[in-house]
Parts: structure tokens; sequence; C-alpha cells
């Protein structure tokens, strides 16, 4: 089958918005008939939601359906399902797992959250101690066992959205006998289930976006295993290159993101400006302008590939702009940029970096050098893997992990 080209996505496209007027349909509606016409995500496989098309072409797509007054999904809301678990499930779940979880992820149905991190796992996260053991017998939930289910036990730690999920992607250890790369797998979980507890983390700016999960005998069936037993640290990078890509590199147009902001400040202010507030504004606005061109080029490279180590590169861009240009715009403000009109304790159900004012955008963005990735781990990513560079001595990459001091 020839894969469709521009003029077939735009036809495929009318049909959609006449056949299901963006006016006349529930916006729910209106996006599981997109995905059932495989314009969610033109590059996936037919069936799927896409129509196995070039990833370029989702552009076209999207212009003719923003021009129509389309609705969309919120990646605010759903961004972990649709940049990290999707991505992720489409790479090594099976056709079962497809068909089941990408639908209701993609129209908003079903939140997802990221069951990584842990309290002594942090940047090093292959150090993880979550275990999950088979439940060979069957007997050890009662009606809801079943023999080679996985019972999990630990702790998780900022987990974004946890508070909203339906479905979370786990990674567990399996086998402590082996190096801590290779005794881990990769789970499904239902955070639902008997023995998932979801704690609030509150932040430094008074709401709750964070997590934390306790795991006490959850039974996650083996038809919710990702890839093979042991290879779920192979799966995780999938995950994690997907997830520094979608929160460095998200589409955006000029002055996009938290450039806009203090921009509009700038032109609309005029009593605020001063010499040298005009040259860091200017020198940031073209780092601005740089990283979302090479964010562009590198959604052009992903069309004939998955994500590589230079994604941890636009990660790395993306926390440091958003912290100066953050800082920039308080000085800027000067009595002003302190105010945030609301230290009230909320969990949140959007994750808003510029809605919002200037004092919550200087401190949500001192997080993003952490989350997705610390900076430090991120630079020894794009060294060693982008540059080139020598790796850092280890001694521990060969050591069972149930022998590693901890």
């Amino acid at each position: 089958m020839t894969a469709p080209d521009a003029a077939d996505l735009r036809r495929r496209t009318e049909d959609l918005l006449a056949a299901h007027p963006p006016a006349d349909t529930a916006p729910t509606d209106f996006l599981k008939a997109r995905f059932d016409a495989g314009l969610a995500w033109v590059h996936f496989p037919a069936g799927l939601g896409g129509l196995d098309a070039p990833r370029s072409l989702q552009s076209v797509v999207d212009a003719e359906l923003a021009a129509a007054d389309a609705p969309d999904n919120d990646p605010r809301r759903i961004g972990i399902g649709l940049g990290m678990a999707a991505p992720t499930i489409l790479a090594y779940g099976t056709d079962e797992q497809k068909r089941r979880f990408l639908r209701p992820l993609w129209v908003g149905d079903e939140v997802w959250c990221q069951l990584f991190s842990e309290p002594g796992a942090g940047s090093d996260l292959a150090a993880l101690a979550t275990r999950a053991v088979r439940d060979e017998t069957g007997e050890h939930a009662g009606e809801r066992s079943g023999a080679g289910d996985w019972i999990v036990n630990g702790q998780k730690v900022w987990t974004s959205s946890a508070h909203l999920a339906r479905w979370a992607i786990l990674i567990a250890r399996t086998d402590p006998n082996l190096p801590k790369h290779r005794g881990i797998s990769y789970f499904i979980c239902d955070m639902t289930d008997p023995g998932v507890e979801v704690r609030p983390l509150r932040q430094i700016t008074g709401e709750a976006e964070f997590n934390e999960v306790f795991l006490t005998d959850v039974r996650i069936p083996d038809a919710h295993r990702l890839g093979p037993v042991g290879d779920g640290w192979k799966v995780a990078r999938t995950t994690l290159m997907n997830e520094r890509v979608s929160i460095g590199g998200a589409r955006l147009p000029r002055e996009g993101g938290m450039i806009g902001p203090v921009s509009r400040t700038w032109r609309e202010r005029p009593e605020l400006r001063t010499h040298e507030l005009h040259q860091r504004l200017l020198t940031l606005w073209v780092e601005a302008e740089v990283a979302r061109l090479t964010g562009e080029r590198l959604r052009q490279q992903l069309a004939v590939g998955r994500p590589g180590p230079e994604g941890s590169g636009l990660k790395l861009s993306f926390a440091r702009l958003n912290q100066e240009i953050s800082g920039l715009e308080v000085e800027l403000l000067g009595d002003e940029g302190l105010l945030y009109d609301d230290w009230t304790m909320r969990r949140p159900e959007l994750v808003d970096f510029t809605g919002r004012e200037a004092g919550y955008r200087y401190l949500r963005s001192k997080g993003n050098s952490i989350e997705g990735g610390t900076s430090e781990v991120l630079l020894n990513i794009v060294a060693e893997r982008v540059l080139g560079l020598p790796a850092e001595p280890r001694d521990d990459k060969d050591v069972a992990w149930k022998d590693l001091a901890r």
C-alpha cells in the first residue's frame, strides 16, 4: 500500500471535517473520529491512529484542522501519555496492547503517569529497588490472582499527574542477582488497583503537581508487561529519549514558550527598560529561536527513526533557557515580578509554564533542570553519546544489584 502524500492527507482531513463538523460535534467525539481516520499521528500504523505516512506530514493535517478551529487534545494534561507512553507502546507493545491503550490515550479519556524515579534512584535510575516478583501459584490475591502475574512492592517519587492517572508506565527489578541494568522489567500499572497509594508532594509554587506513589502487593498481569523480562532498561531508554524530545523539542511558534511573556512585557512597558536588560533579552531571544529551530530539525530527523541522544541536548537547553528567561522577567518587572497570587495547596490538572504570572514561572522553572533527567546526567549523555568523549569510569556495571552498596 502506497503511503499517502500531502494531497491525500488534505482530502482525508476535509472528509473528516465534513462528516464531523467541529461546531456540531462534541470535542471527544471529534477526536475519536480523527483517530479512527488515521489523522491523530499520521506516522503510526493504520488502525492505530495513523496511516503509515511520513511523520513530517503531520503538520499538513494540523494546519487544516487549526484553520477549521477543530478541537485538539491537550498535552498539558496528557503529555506523559502522548510523549512517553505512546511511542514506547508502539515500539514494544503487543498488538493487543496497542489496540487497548493507544486510542483512549490519544483522545484523553485515560491519563498516564510515569513510575520511574525512586527516593534512592533518581539520577542513577538503574539502581531502582522496587521489586516485581512472579506469583507462580496464583494464590496471592484470592479471586483476582493468576499464575504468572507479578506482585510489585516499592516506592516511586516525583510522579507528575499520578493523582489523575488511570495508567502508569512502571519499571521494577525482577532479578536482583543480575547487574542493575539487566535485572529490570517494564510494566503497565493500573493506578486504580488495590495497593496503589498516591500522596501529594507540595512544591515551591504551593501546588502539588508531583506525587509520591507507594506500591504494596500490587498485582500486574503478565499481559501488561512491555518487552521481554529483564529487558526493561532498553524499553525505558526508549521512554526517556522520547520524554526529552517531548519536553525540550515541543513544536512552538516564534516567541512561543517562556520568551513570549517577557517579550510582550518589554514591548508594552517601555518604562521598565534598561540597556543592560535589553542586551540580555536580545541574547536570550536569539537563543530561544535557535532552540526552537533546532527542535524543528530534530523532529524532521525523527521522521525516519526513533529519538537518539540528541534530545538530551534540547532538554538541557530548555531548562537553562527557562530559568534564565524567567529570572530576567522578574528583574524586568521589579517588585511586580515577585507577586504570586495563590499559594493554596492544590492538585492541578494542567501543567502550564506560560499561562500564569511571572512569579509562578520563576519558581516553577527551577524544576526544569531536574525533571526529565537532571542536567548533570544529560551533560554526560551528550558528552558520551553525541560528542564521543570517553565515558566516566564505573565499577558497578558488572556487579549484581543485590551486592551493590546502598
